[in-house]
Order: structure tokens, then sequence, then C-alpha cells
């Protein structure tokens, strides 16, 4: 009796490790961004209020099963990048395990949205993607979305994963938020843009004002 129980729970523990290996095979996992990168890798960036939400069918799986989105009804404040069109619906996945985005569909918060574009005025978004509560963002980070980010957008962040860390290539700006302060949204995501300058190279730069032409003022962390 006792080598029968011992097999059931043996059995019982085997499935219940490949249950949570499949759970966590399915869940959701982004590496962190600067808000700079979140914008140069994006297609579509909006400030938006949402003000509705429903589940719609999508198509169908190779198995004909309907795949299921949630939309958010948006209505469009401000685009800073993006088609010639006003953003309408915004989709993503219905949960959060496949990456999946919950929003207030009050109507009363406004957001800054990140995203793939879609036809017809949509977008798709996923917790990967920068989708911030817009009076979440510092002031340097919202000027920054009407020019500064853009002007970096040929230079690459590198993140510092643990010390001693530096660029290999003089287009490229170190991001310590992470090994420094111990947060994504640190004092470089919040107050700070990597910018082209004059010679080609780039260089972290703080301000609300645009970079000087030169800019033989850029300020490092």
């Amino acid at each position: 009796m006792p080598f029968y129980v011992n097999g059931i729970l043996s059995a019982l523990a085997l499935l219940l490790l490949l249950w949570r290996a499949e759970e966590l095979a399915e869940a959701c996992s982004c590496a962190p961004v600067h808000p700079q990168q979140a914008f140069c890798n994006a297609d579509v960036v909006i400030r938006a209020k949402v003000v509705g939400e429903r589940e719609v069918d999508s198509g169908n799986d190779i198995y004909g099963n309907p795949i299921k989105r949630i939309q958010y009804d948006v209505k469009q404040i401000k685009m800073f990048k993006g088609p010639n069109q006003d953003i309408e619906a915004v989709f993503t996945a219905p949960v959060s395990a496949v990456c999946g985005v919950t929003l207030d569909a009050a109507g009363k918060k406004e957001y800054l949205i990140s995203g793939k574009a879609e036809a017809g005025g949509r977008m798709h978004v996923t917790l990967c993607d920068y989708i911030m509560l817009w009076d979440s963002l510092s002031a340097t980070q919202k000027k920054s979305l009407s020019q500064r980010y853009q002007m970096g957008c040929d230079c690459k962040i590198v993140r510092c994963p643990s010390l001693p860390c530096e660029i290999s290539a003089p287009e490229e700006c170190l991001w310590t938020d992470l090994m420094i302060e111990k947060q994504v949204h640190g004092r470089q995501a919040n107050h700070y843009a990597c910018v082209k300058r004059a010679d080609g190279s780039c260089s972290w730069y703080r301000g609300v004002a645009p970079p000087k032409k030169e800019f033989l003022d850029a300020e490092d962390p």
C-alpha cells in the first residue's frame, strides 16, 4: 500500500511540475527599455482617453478556434508618431499571461500608448509596449515625445546589467537606472534623452529646451 500511495503522489507531483512549467512558458516576459527606445520601436505613439471596452473575435487559430482580443475604443488627444489618421481602437490580448494590457475604460484617465499599427485607424499593444498614465510622465518625457526622442532614434541605448559596463561605439548611450537605482523609471528614464550630436556620436541630454544645433552643451548623467 505505501508503494501504491507513493506512486500516486509521484504522479501528482509530476503533473503539477508539468502544469507549472507550461504556465511559466506561457507567461509574458518583457525586457526593460528606456522610454526613448520604446518610442523609436513603436509604429504608433498617442495620447488618448479610453472610452469603451469589449471582447471581439479576431479570426481563428490553426485548429479553427476563435481568437479573442480586447478592443478598447479611444479618443485620441494627440499623435506623436503614426499614420495620417486618428487612432480609434486599441487591441490587446485578453489576459496578461499572453501580454494583454488592462486599461481603465471609464474615459477619465489619459494614457500615453505606444504599439504596432493596424489598418483602419487601429493599433495593437502588449505589456512589452510603453503604456503609461499621462500624469505620471515627467515634464521632460512629455516634451521629448514631440521632438527629442525622434532625434535620437539613430542612437542605441545600451542597458547596464552589472558593473563594470561601458559603451562599445560612439553612437551608444549607457543606461544605468536598473544598475544604480534598481528601477526602470529612474533618473535617465525620466529626465534624459540620448541624442545624436553634430559629429555623429550620441550623448545623454537633459533639459526641456531642444538641444542646440552643435549639441556642445550636452550634460551627461
